[in-house]
This record gives C-alpha cells, sequence and structure tokens, in this order.
C-alpha cells in the first residue's frame, strides 16, 4: 500500500497534503502538463493545414486519437516500461494498472508520483501522434490506431527507460533534457520507416500535392511553440532557475532558426514563405529540446541557428527522391533532434545546470556519449517500426483501395467531410464510382 494511501479525506479533498509534496513545483507541474497535452491538438493543426481539403479531419483525428489511445496505453503499461524498476533495456512491470501510482512524493521530484506519470504520458501521446505525418492521405485509421498504440509500448517506452528511467543511455552518460533523442529521433526515424514500408501516395510524383490552410500551419505551430515551455521548462520538475533556463532558450533557440530559414528562403527564391516560417520555428524547438537546461542563452541561439541547415536542405532535397514523407517528420523532427542532440555534447556547460561539460569546455567525451545515443535510438526506432507494421499488415491491410484513397481519407475512414459542398455530398462521394477526383 502506498504510505499516504490512509490519508483521510473531506468532501472530495485530501485533508493534508502528503509528506514530501511542494506546492511551487506541484502547480508548475500540473501547468506544464497542460501545455504538453495542448501541443497534440496543436499538432493536428499544423498537420491539418499542410494537406488536401480532402484528408483534413482524417489528418487532425489522427492527432487527437493519440489522446486517447496512446494516453490509455501509457498509464496501464507504458510508464511501467518507461519508469518501473528495471534492468538497462526496459522497467519492469511494478507500475503497471496503475500500481503503486499514488499522491504521494516519488523518486522523481517533490510533487505527486501521479502526476509524473501524467506528465511523462504527455510526452507519449505526441511522440506518437509525430509519426502519422509521414504516412496521412493513404494509411486506413484502424490499422494506424493499432500501431500507435503498438509503437507507444513496443519502442517508446523503452527508448525512456534507457534515457530517463535509468537504462544504459543514462549510465553511458548521455543527455537529454527533454526529449531530443527519446520524443524527436524516436519519432522522425519511425516516421521514415513508416513512410518507406507504407509507401506513396497515389498521386505524388504526378501532381502537386499542395497545403490547403496555411493560416492552420500557422495556428498549429504558434501553439506548438505555446506548448512547448511545458515540454522543455517543464521538464526542469521544479519551479526553479533551470525551468527559466530552459523556458528562456525555448524562445531564443527557435527564434533564431526561424530568422535563419525566412533569410535563406529570401536568398534562394526572394521568397519567405509562411509554411517555412512554420516549419523554421518547429525545427528550432525540436532542436534546443534536448538542450535546453543545459547550455547558455548565448548558445542556445548558435545551436538554433545551425539547426535550421540541415532540416531545410533536407526538405528541399526529399521531393526529388522517391520517399513520400508527407509532411516531412523525418526532416523536421528526426534531422532536428539529431542536429540538437549532438550540439547538446558541443554546448552543454556545468555553469549552465549540466551535469558535465561538453566539448567546447573540454570535454569531448559527451559528444561521443550523445553520437551514440542518437544512432542506438535510431536504430532501434526504424526496426522495430517496420517490424510493427509489417507484423500489422500480414493481419490487416494498412491502406485503403486506390480509388478511396482519390475519394479521400475524411469520407472513407471517418463518413465526414471539413468543407460540405451540400446535403448529400458524402453519400455521393461514398457511393462506388462517385467523385474520385482531387479537390
Amino acid at each position: 500500500m502506498h504510505p499516504h494511501a490512509g490519508v483521510p479525506v473531506v468532501a472530495g479533498l485530501a485533508a493534508a497534503a502528503p509528506a514530501g509534496i511542494d506546492a511551487a513545483d506541484t502547480v508548475w507541474l500540473l501547468v506544464s502538463t497542460a501545455l504538453v497535452l495542448l501541443m497534440t491538438p496543436a499538432l493536428g493543426f499544423s498537420y491539418g493545414g499542410l494537406v488536401r481539403s480532402k484528408n483534413v479531419l482524417n489528418t487532425m483525428v489522427m492527432s487527437f486519437a493519440s489522446l486517447g489511445a496512446v494516453g490509455l496505453a501509457w498509464a496501464l503499461l507504458g510508464y511501467a516500461l518507461a519508469f518501473g524498476d528495471g534492468g538497462a533495456v526496459v522497467g519492469g512491470l511494478g507500475h503497471a494498472l496503475l500500481r503503486g501510482v499514488g499522491l504521494g512524493a516519488g523518486r522523481w521530484g517533490a510533487f505527486p508520483h501521479l502526476l509524473y506519470l501524467a506528465y511523462q504520458g504527455a510526452f507519449a501521446i505526441i511522440a506518437a501522434a509525430l509519426i502519422s505525418g509521414a504516412i496521412v492521405e493513404r494509411m486506413r485509421f484502424g490499422p494506424y490506431l493499432a500501431f500507435i498504440v503498438g509503437w507507444s509500448l513496443v519502442v517508446y517506452a523503452p527508448v525512456a527507460h534507457w534515457v530517463w528511467g535509468g537504462g544504459w543511455l543514462a549510465r553511458l552518460g548521455a543527455l537529454d533534457f527533454a526529449g531530443g533523442a527519446v520524443v524527436h529521433v524516436d519519432a522522425g526515424i519511425a516516421a521514415l520507416a513508416a513512410a518507406t514500408l507504407v509507401g506513396s501516395r497515389k498521386d505524388y510524383g504526378r501532381q502537386a500535392l499542395l497545403p490547403h490552410n496555411v493560416p492552420y500551419v500557422l495556428l498549429g505551430a504558434a501553439l506548438l511553440w505555446f506548448g512547448w515551455f511545458g515540454f522543455n521548462a517543464g521538464s526542469a520538475l521544479a519551479a526553479n532557475a533551470t525551468a527559466a533556463l530552459a523556458f528562456v532558450n525555448t524562445l531564443l533557440a527557435p527564434a533564431a532558426t526561424l530568422l535563419v530559414w525566412l533569410l535563406v528562403d529570401l536568398l534562394r527564391t526572394g521568397r519567405a514563405t509562411a509554411v517555412g516560417a512554420a516549419t523554421g520555428a518547429v525545427v528550432g524547438l525540436v532542436a534546443i529540446t534536448p538542450a535546453a537546461g543545459f547550455v547558455a542563452p548565448r548558445s542556445a541561439i548558435v545551436l538554433g541557428a545551425l539547426a535550421a541547415f540541415p532540416s531545410y536542405f533536407a526538405i528541399l532535397w526529399r521531393p526529388r527522391t522517391p520517399l513520400d514523407d508527407s509532411l516531412d517528420v523525418f526532416a523536421a523532427h528526426g534531422l532536428g533532434g539529431l542536429a540538437g542532440a549532438l550540439l547538446t555534447g558541443v554546448f552543454a556547460e556545468r555553469a549552465w545546470g549540466a551535469p558535465v561539460d561538453g566539448l567546447l569546455a573540454g570535454n569531448p567525451g559527451l559528444l561521443l556519449a550523445q553520437a551514440v545515443a542518437a544512432l542506438a535510438v535510431a536504430a532501434y526506432s526504424g526496426v522495430a517500426t517496420l517490424a510493427l507494421l509489417a507484423a500489422l499488415r500480414l493481419v490487416t491491410p494498412l491502406r485503403p483501395p486506390a480509388n478511396q484513397e482519390g475519394i479521400g481519407m475524411d469520407v472513407v475512414e471517418h463518413g465526414e467531410e471539413a468543407y460540405t459542398r451540400g446535403e448529400g455530398a458524402v453519400l455521393v462521394a461514398r457511393r462506388p464510382g462517385g467523385p474520385k477526383e482531387d479537390r
């Protein structure tokens, strides 16, 4: 029994706070959890604006559904695999089905253990949702739900244990303040694997597949940035100076990436696009995530500026290849997370909260540990994602027939349209031989 399970309650409220709970830290983690949860519907808006109008609802629901599917999987089993007592590779089952996760302070900080489960669950939810951007407009919704649940348990939870749960990468000395490798390299490589196995959209390379609502993209990116303050500053797990540093770095690094992105756009084409601005901001947020509580603000600006280049040029290069990573999840999150993880090994400083110095402060060993961590996460995520999807494909088709894909995933998978064209439009579209054209 949890030591505080017997605390009396009055009108549904605890009569006294459990021992070891700090009010300020608890409030900050409550706020941070809410901010991170907001990021998942924000991602839905950002992704939804980038697809064609016939697929916008399906795309948004792929993000939103992760709140339910992955949220419950995390609470019932994923948290135990990630943060339960275990070995170097995976946690034990001591916390499965919420056992031993109560209102008293756990080993993670001066706040209720139950709140830590919720905070980390918000990370698991958006990590799985990120992958959807690589396979939107052509993956059936049922298999997608099964995939993200399996991925969160088989891929995400063990990787979180490696880095944050006392696993082998933590013992190696790798640093990941808020999820550069655990969330972004992990999901970015999974997106690359998923796009490869699921295959390209039927119209890929034959017609322009343009965003249908750029204001949605900007709205989603803005809300992602807002939520990211909880993602990064909340990872201090206390209302303290480290949280303040991570908060400021979460402002400065993406600001630098955004500006560099716009300037490169202007130099290349003479135009600075709104989609480019939104993408640049997200790449900067991804890149600062592993370093947010470990680097000086000046270093965060340089890190953000440098991180723009690999993602920018990967996005330029990708359409020339057969790879249909629909919304460039690998370029933005995979490469952005990789750049951030490696640059953490360059810029980390003890003077700014890091447990060890990085390369510029005289410790090249940290850069090596960061490289090993990023490559290990990438290799495991890629292989395990391919295996999961291949196994799922043996049970059920991953894609609808080509004619249904042409109609649009909103109508075929959900029986709804984002923008109705008059009474009966959905019914007509669902009849055999109904309209198949893009709209």
